[in-house]
């Protein structure tokens, strides 16, 4: 008994003091940048938010001939006092894609979400959204994009 005892002891030691859910990856961000300054209490410091400000939400790219691609850059500035930081971005559609800053953005500064739209095997009206997860309140900010597709009669 007293050995199946110590065991027990020993593996619980074991478990509890080895590493685990730590990551030390190049992409890591301190704690003190996250910054999330809503608490437990409800009590928050707005003063301390970043905000993010884009110069347009929506961008239609008009008509497209199918299989045509196209990029826009939807520029944005942190007008807040915090540091923003963009988790991640998601599109609605597959044919959509994105690139967004991964490096915290000093409040003043700004940068872009680049989103590009794959016409191919798309017909008709096209309405896609674009999800940005950041650190602001609220944590979500949605873009738009819009294209006419058309298809291409060989004559």
């Amino acid at each position: 008994m007293k050995n199946t005892l110590l065991l027990v002891a020993l593996l619980a030691g074991i478990i509890i003091s080895a590493p685990s859910c730590k990551r030390h990856g190049k992409g890591d961000l301190p704690a003190d940048v996250i910054m999330n300054p809503n608490t437990a209490s409800g009590k928050t410091d707005p003063d301390a938010l970043p905000v993010i400000t884009f110069d347009k939400d929506f961008h239609d790219f008009g008509k497209l001939t199918s299989g045509e691609k196209v990029t826009y850059a939807f520029k944005f500035t942190n007008t807040g006092k915090g540091l923003l930081l963009i988790s991640k971005v998601s599109t609605s559609c597959g044919c959509t894609v994105s690139e967004y800053p991964k490096e915290p953005i000093k409040p003043g500064q700004g940068g872009t979400i680049d989103v590009s739209f794959d016409s191919e095997g798309r017909m008709g009206l096209q309405n896609k959204t674009i999800t940005v997860f950041s650190n602001t309140q609220p944590p979500t900010n949605l873009l738009r994009i819009q294209a006419s597709v058309v298809e291409v009669i060989d004559l």
